[in-house]
Parts: structure tokens; sequence; C-alpha cells
């Protein structure tokens, strides 16, 4: 779950993170009011889940009440690469003499933490890894010893942070961590985190992505949750309690695993197509999820193509190849399926679906093959 900026600052100031003061608000007059409160000249940052709010004028400072007006009254209703902005966040305009980049997430490869840390805030960190990686500096932490202040100060000087912020970053990165850790998050990150005129440092912005799988530590949440913007695939993906992530191409993705979701997607891109979702069915490929997928798939306008990847392990492929068929029954399907089964009873599956093959119903033997068909069929008018 994504939180919003003024979310994400809340989150942090519960593990005494240092954020400017502020508020949020969904009207233009109470935006005014706000400005008012916090003290000019004052910033107003528009609300959504996407990068690039600056670039699209949706960040603005103010130095007056009709300023503060004028500012929120262009913001509201303003579309930033798809999101609609409802809500805007209104704080004191900090004087800044410096931006950092901290964060913390899961390197799933090295199965340890990851903490990064850069002088070069202020900018998207893919910008500077591009152009000065160099600039970056990583440390891994095992979740079980977790992070000790040592090192904390160690990857700060590493990170060549100016030596009158260092023990102010030092500070904020400790206790980042122990959101990321005590907040079951999967992601917390600052950019920028600024050092003041004054000295003080702290976050400017908030990035926080919450893993869904610890809600039920956290009643919390349902204040964040209530906020959620879906598009409307992935709303009924949740409705329909499927694992799905909606993406921008064209060959709709059905898999079981989440691993063999993601190969199909990497798959799909090495043939020279895009994928136009991750969609992981989980440990059953019955009738009712299978038709759940692809009602959920067949809402998607862009989709040309859909590709169904099942490895049987428990799960049996002739059972999918049944749930595909009594799926085919009960949704209008709008584009081709290519079908590829592997694993238990796969031979029996494929004889299964033998009756069903036509334009509409493809069977591959192979991955590799299925994708290539798959993105073949997406091709054409």
């Amino acid at each position: 779950m994504d939180l919003f900026e003024y979310q994400g600052k809340k989150f942090f100031s519960a593990y005494g993170i240092p954020t400017s003061e502020g508020d949020v608000t969904e009207n233009v007059e109470e935006a005014v009011s706000i400005a008012r409160r916090v003290g000019f000249p004052a910033v107003v940052k528009a609300q959504v889940q996407v990068g690039g709010r600056g670039k699209a004028g949706g960040i603005r400072l103010v130095g007056t009440e009709d300023e503060a007006r004028e500012a929120a009254s262009a913001i509201l209703g303003m579309d930033i690469k798809g999101h609609l902005v409802r809500r805007v966040w209104i704080e004191h305009a900090s004087d800044i003499a410096k931006e950092y980049y901290v964060s913390v997430t899961l390197d799933r490869g090295a199965k340890d933490h990851l903490i990064m840390v850069s002088s070069q805030g202020g900018v998207e960190i893919e910008e500077v890894a591009a152009s000065n990686p160099d600039a970056i500096k990583r440390l891994h932490v095992n979740p079980i010893d977790g992070l000790k202040e040592a090192e904390a100060k160690k990857i700060v000087v590493e990170a060549a942070i100016d030596e009158a912020a260092q023990a102010g970053v030092v500070d904020v990165l400790l206790k980042l961590y122990r959101a990321y850790v005590e907040g079951d998050a999967d992601l917390v990150e600052i950019n920028p985190l600024i050092l003041t005129t004054s000295g003080k440092v702290h976050a400017l912005d908030a990035k926080v992505t919450l893993d869904d799988n610890a809600a039920f530590r956290h009643p919390e949440w349902d204040e964040f949750r209530a906020t959620q913007e879906l598009d409307g695939r992935e709303k009924l993906a949740k409705e329909k309690h499927l694992n799905y992530i909606g993406l921008e191409g064209s060959v709709g993705i059905i898999a079981n695993g989440a691993g063999l979701a993601m190969s199909t997607l990497d798959v799909v891109n090495q043939v020279g197509g895009k994928a136009a979702n991750f969609l992981d069915l989980g440990g059953g490929a019955g009738a009712d999820v299978m038709a759940a997928a692809l009602e959920v798939i067949n809402t998607d306008e862009n989709v040309r193509s859909v590709l169904i990847n099942v490895f049987g392990g428990i799960t049996r492929c002739d059972q999918v190849a049944k749930g595909i068929v009594d799926a085919l029954s009960r949704v209008d399907i709008k584009s081709p399926l290519v079908v590829r089964l592997d694993g238990t009873n796969a031979q029996e599956g494929r004889k299964i679906l033998e009756d069903f093959k036509s334009e509409k119903v493809v069977v591959e033997a192979t991955m590799i093959g299925a994708a290539r068909r798959a993105v073949e069929l997406a091709g054409k008018e």
C-alpha cells in the first residue's frame, strides 16, 4: 500500500522523524487558512502517488493569502501523469541549505535490508544512479542484527554528507530504519532530506510503501486504506481477492505463483512484447479463480492477447484446463488466449484443451513459444 506524502509524514512523525509543519485539505479556502496558520512563505503541494509533481506545476511557493488561493485553485483537480489531484498539503516553506537522499528497503537478492544514502538529493534517485552511481552509498543490514549507530555514521560519512548535517542525518537514519522494521514497510524514502540554514535536518518529502501482509497488526492503517486510489482493474481484482498489478502493455498475464508470473513478464519483454499486468493466481486455478482472472483482464481495453502460463506442482494441469474451459463459458473473452501448461498432468490438461483449440484458444508447449505467440497475436489488428 503506497501512502500519500502527508500520510508518509504522519507515519514518520510517529517514529520521531522531524517533518515540516503543515496540514492537508480538499478545499481551496481551507488551504488558505492552513497557509495562514503555518505562516508565509508556504508551499502548496499536490498529493498524488507519482513523481514529477514539481515539473507538472503541482508544487508552488506562495507568499500571500491570494497566492495561496490561486495555487490551491490551480492544483486541485489537476491531472499529473494520469493522477487526479484531490488533496493538497500546505506547509511552511523551509530555508534549504543542502538536500540529501536516504531510504531503506529490502534487497531480495542479498536477503538483507538495504540502506541507501546520497548527498545528491532533490532529484529522482534513478537520475543520480544513471549520471553518477558512485554518489549513492549502499549498506546491507542483517535483519537479526539491525542497524548500529556506528554503521549509520560510517555510511553517512562515506556518502559525503556535510559535517554540519552528519549528526542529524545519522539520527534520522536510525529512526527511519526503526520505522521501516517496526512499521512493517516495504520502502521508506526521504527525498529530499534537508539541512536548513539554521542547521536543522528534517524530511521535506515522504515516500512510504507498507506491506499489506502485515495489515492485521496495524488497525491504524484503515485511515490510509480509505484514501487508496485504485484503477478499475485493480479495484475489481481486489474485490475478487486476486494478486494483480496493472501495467501498460498489451499482453495480459495469468500465472500461478509470483515467481512464475514475474518470469512470464520478463519472457514477454524478451521476445519484444509488453505485459499489461501482473496476475498471480496463487495455489488455486479452478474455474472460479480462472473466471475471475479473465474477467479482470477483460476489463483492460489495451489487452490484445492473454498468456496463461501454469506450472503444475500441487496444482494439477488437468484441473487448470477444466477451469479454463469452464471460465470460457462464463466470460465473453475479447482477446485470444495462449495457454502453456507444464508439470503435473500437463499432457492430460493439453488433451482437455484440444477440443477447444481455435483462433481464440491457442496451446503452446513451451514458455518461450507461448510468449512469442501471445506477442504476435497482440500485434495483429
